[in-house]
C-alpha cells in the first residue's frame, strides 16, 4: 500500500489567533489548530471542527493552566508538568520533550526534492494525516488486540473493528488506535473512525511512523512519560479504567460451542463435580439457548427448555455460575422486529428503511463452516437511541431474575459503512465505536438487575472498552501457531490499556486439539487475567484421557490458589491501568533483550512465566536482571541470559523474582468456598536477591 502525499494539503504556517488558559489557538493551512496542555504530560492538538458525535471516548474532562511561550522563528512551547511541546512553522511541525530530553518530533524524512516525504500534519478529501520521526531500533507498541509481532515496527496496521475470524491476519476484534515508544511518549487519536498505521513501514517511510485519519478532525493527544507504564496510567486516566470484578470471575470458565441440549448442560454440570474440576462458571453459548432462526431475543428456545428456571437452578445448585450468550442482532424473523423496525430502535439504510444485514454464505469464506448453522438475516441493534438502549438493557432483566450471572456479549463488528444511526450518524464513523456502545449497555444492566459485582464477557472492543470489563480473544484455531498468536493478542490489549484478558483454551475451531497442546494452553490461561474453556467440540478435561485429565486438575487448583495474587493485580489495574499479563517490554523497557520474547510475559509484578508453544516442551526463556526462582523446585536462576528449559506437561517455566511474597488461597472447587474473611491460606517467599 502507497501513501499518496500528493493526497494531502501541507500545514506550513502557524499563526497565534488567541491565547486560552490552556494553550492556544492558531491559524494554518488546513485550518484551525487547537493546543492545550491537557494534563501533567499530555498535550492535545486538534484540526478540524466539533460537529459529529465522539460516543464519550474521553472521561477525563480537564485542561491544566499554561501560558504559551514564544519562540525564536515564529515558533511557540507550552508545558504540561515535566513535559513540554514545541510548535514551529514552515512546514508546521512539532517537537515534544520530558524532563528537557527530547522524546519526539514531526517527520525528519526529507525528499530529495526538499520537503518532507509525508506531510507533518495533512488534509485532504479523504480526512487527515501526520507524521512523525522514528530513531533507529525505536520500537512502538500497542494499536490493540492484535496477533502478529508485539513490536508495530515495520508494520502497516489498521485500526478497524472486524469479526476476524482467528488470530491469523492483522484483523482484529479489538482495536484501539493508541500506541507508545519505549523512549517515553505515546499518542492517541481521538476518533470512532477508521485509522491507519504506517510504523516504520517501508512503502511509507522506514524511519518515519505515520497516520491516516478518515473523519472529520484530527483530535491527537500526545503523552510524555517516564516509562511505559507512566503512559499508560496517564492514558487510562483519559480514555477510563475498569472498575472491580467478582472474585467468581477469576475462576474456571466451562464452555464449547455447544451444549446442545439441557440434558447435555447438566450433564456437564454433574461431571465437573463428580471429577472434582475446579470451576464457578457454566456457559450457554448461542445455539446452545436460542432458536437460532428468530434469534436474537431474551427467551430460552422453548423447543429444547420447557422449563429453563428449573434447569437454571439445577445446575446453580452445583455451585456453578450461568453465563448466557447473545449478540446485538435481531433477526427479520423474530416475532417483534417489524415493531423494533418501526420504533427506530434498528439502524437504517441510506433509503430510511431497516437495514437488513446478510451474513456471507459464500462457499469457503462463510464464517459459519460446516458445525455452525449459518444466520439469518437481521437488523441491527441501534444503540444511539436512547430508547433502544433503555429497551435492550431492561430486557436483561428477565435474564438475570431466571438466575443468569453475567452475559457474554458477543458479536457487534458488524455494523456496515452505508449504515445510518439514530444520532444522524453513518456507519463508517459508528462500526468501530459500536461494540464500547454495545458492552456498556449489557455492562448496565447486570449493574442494574445483576446479582453483584457487573462484568460483561465481550468479544469486541475499541478504545474505552476497558471500562467493561472483561473481553476474551475470539475463535482461535486449534494449533500451537494460534496459541502463540493468542498470547500474542492478549499482551498487545493488555499494552493498549486494557487489563483482562482470556483466550479459548485449547482454541475454537479446526482439528480437536490433542492432550500435548491442550495441556499446553491450559497451563499458560492459568496465569491469565481470566480463564474460560471453549471451543467447537469437547473441551471438558476428561475427554482427553484419565492422564490429562489428572493434570488439568492440579493445573487448576493451582488456578484457585493464585485468586489472592491475581485480585491484587485487578485492584493495581483499577488504580492505574497496568494489566494482569505484561508484556516484557511493558515490564523490562529497558531491557532490548527482553523486548524480543514476545509470548513470554509477567503475571503482575511478580511471577514471569514463559508458555510453550511448540510440541516437545522446550520453552526458551530470557530471564532479565536480577535473581529468579523457579515456581515449583525453587532452583535460583541468575537473570540477564537466556535458558532453555523443557518441561513435563505438569510444569511450565515459572519464576518468581526474588524477594517477592506471594499471597496463595486454598484449594477449592469454585470460590464460594473461599473464606471471605480469610482468602490468603499461605505465602510463598521467592528467596533473597
Amino acid at each position: 500500500m502507497r501513501f499518496d502525499a500528493t493526497a494531502y494539503t501541507r500545514a506550513d504556517t502557524l499563526t497565534l489567533r488567541q491565547p486560552t488558559p490552556s494553550g492556544g489557538v492558531f491559524d494554518t493551512d488546513i485550518g484551525e489548530l487547537i493546543v492545550i496542555a491537557h494534563a501533567p504530560g499530555v498535550f492535545r492538538l486538534r484540526f478540524g471542527p466539533e460537529t459529529k458525535p465522539d460516543y464519550g471516548l474521553l472521561v477525563q474532562k480537564g485542561a491544566l493552566t499554561a501560558a504559551l511561550e514564544t519562540l525564536p522563528e515564529s515558533g511557540y512551547a507550552l508545558s504540561a508538568g515535566e513535559a513540554r511541546l514545541e510548535l514551529r512553522p514552515n512546514p508546521l511541525r512539532l517537537r515534544l520533550l520530558h524532563k528537557g530530553h527530547e522524546i519526539l518530533t514531526s517527520i525528519t524524512d526529507e525528499h530529495f526534492r526538499g520537503w518532507t516525504r509525508l506531510p507533518t500534519f495533512g488534509h485532504g478529501s479523504k480526512g487527515w494525516a501526520a507524521a512523525f520521526a522514528l530513531v533507529s531500533g525505536e520500537s512502538f507498541y500497542g494499536l490493540g488486540e492484535k496477533f502478529g509481532p508485539l513490536d508495530r515496527r515495520d508494520q502497516l496496521v489498521t485500526s478497524q473493528v472486524e469479526d476476524a475470524l482467528g488470530v491469523n491476519t492483522e484483523l482484529a476484534y479489538k482495536n484501539a488506535p493508541f500506541g507508545w515508544s519505549p523512549r517515553g511518549w505515546g499518542v492517541f487519536v481521538h476518533t470512532p473512525a477508521r485509522v491507519t498505521h504506517g510504523v516504520g513501514y517501508g512503502p511509507w517511510s522506514h524511519r518515519s511512523y505515520a497516520l491516516t485519519v478518515e473523519d472529520e478532525a484530527l483530535d491527537l493527544f500526545l503523552f510524555a512519560g517516564e516509562s511505559p507504564a507512566a503512559i499508560l496510567d496517564a492514558y487510562t486516566a483519559l480514555t477510563g479504567r475498569p472498575g472491580p470484578v467478582p472474585r467468581w470471575s477469576f475462576g474456571v470458565w466451562m464452555s464449547r460451542a455447544y451444549y446442545r441440549t439441557a440434558d447435555e448442560a447438566l450433564e456437564a454440570a454433574a461431571e465437573i463435580r463428580a471429577r472434582r474440576m475446579p470451576c464457578d462458571v457454566l456457559t450457554f453459548d448461542g445455539r446452545a439457548w436460542q432458536d437460532t432462526p428468530t434469534r436474537f431475543h431474551f427467551e430460552f428456545d422453548r423447543s429444547r427448555y420447557a422449563d429453563p428456571a428449573s434447569v437454571l437452578q439445577r445446575i446453580k445448585a452445583q455451585n456453578l455460575r450461568i453465563c448466557c450468550w447473545e449478540y446485538p442482532l435481531v433477526s427479520v424473523h423474530h416475532p417483534q422486529f417489524a415493531e423494533l423496525a418501526a420504533k427506530s430502535f434498528l439502524l437504517r439504510d441510506r433509503d430510511g428503511a431497516p437495514l437488513r444485514y446478510e451474513w456471507d454464505t459464500t462457499p469457503g469464506t462463510s464464517p459459519f463452516g460446516k458445525v455452525l448453522t449459518p444466520l439469518p438475516v437481521s437488523g441491527i441493534v441501534d444503540f444511539t437511541n436512547p430508547a433502544a438502549y433503555a429497551w435492550w438493557r431492561d430486557q436483561h432483566k428477565k435474564l438475570f431474575d431466571l438466575g443468569v450471572d453475567v452475559i457474554k456479549s458477543d458479536f457487534g463488528e458488524q455494523v456496515p459503512d452505508n449504515a445510518v444511526a439514530h444520532n444522524g450518524d453513518t456507519g463508517a464513523r459508528l462500526h468501530n465505536v459500536y461494540p464500547l456502545l454495545y458492552n456498556a449497555c449489557v455492562y448496565e444492566a447486570a449493574k442494574l438487575y445483576g446479582h453483584g459485582t457487573p462484568m460483561v464477557w465481550g468479544r469486541a472492543g475499541w478504545a474505552g472498552s476497558q471500562r467493561y470489563p472483561v473481553q476474551w480473544g475470539g475463535d482461535p484455531q486449534s494449533d500451537w501457531e494460534a496459541l502463540a498468536a493468542s498470547l500474542r493478542g492478549g499482551l498487545s490489549w493488555g499494552l493498549s490499556g486494557v487489563p483482562y484478558h482470556a483466550t479459548d483454551i485449547g482454541g475454537f475451531y479446526g482439528k480437536q486439539p490433542d492432550a500435548e497442546l491442550y495441556l499446553r494452553w491450559l497451563a499458560a490461561g492459568v496465569f491469565a487475567s481470566h480463564f474460560r474453556f471453549h471451543g467447537i467440540g469437547p473441551r471438558e478435561p476428561w475427554h482427553f484421557g484419565a492422564e490429562a485429565e489428572r493434570i488439568a486438575r492440579s493445573w487448576l487448583e493451582l488456578r484457585y490458589r493464585l485468586i489472592p495474587y491475581l485480585e491484587a493485580c485487578a485492584a493495581e489495574a483499577t488504580r492505574t491501568g497496568m494489566p494482569v499479563m505484561r508484556a516484557m517490554p511493558l515490564a523490562f523497557p529497558g531491557d532490548r533483550q527482553a523486548r524480543t520474547y514476545d509470548t513470554q510475559f509477567m503475571c503482575g509484578p511478580d511471577l514471569l512465566v514463559a508458555p510453550i508453544i511448540a510440541p516437545g516442551g522446550r520453552a526458551d526463556v530470557w530471564l532479565p536482571d536480577g535473581v529468579w526462582h523457579d515456581f515449583f523446585t525453587g532452583e535460583r536462576h541468575i537473570g540477564g541470559r537466556a535458558v532453555s528449559i523443557v518441561c513435563p506437561l505438569d510444569r511450565l517455566p515459572v519464576f518468581g523474582r526474588a524477594g517477592a511474597t506471594l499471597p496463595l488461597g486454598p484449594v477449592v472447587q469454585h470460590t464460594g468456598e473461599i473464606d471471605a474473611q480469610r482468602p490468603i491460606v499461605e505465602t510463598k517467599v521467592f528467596g533473597n536477591a
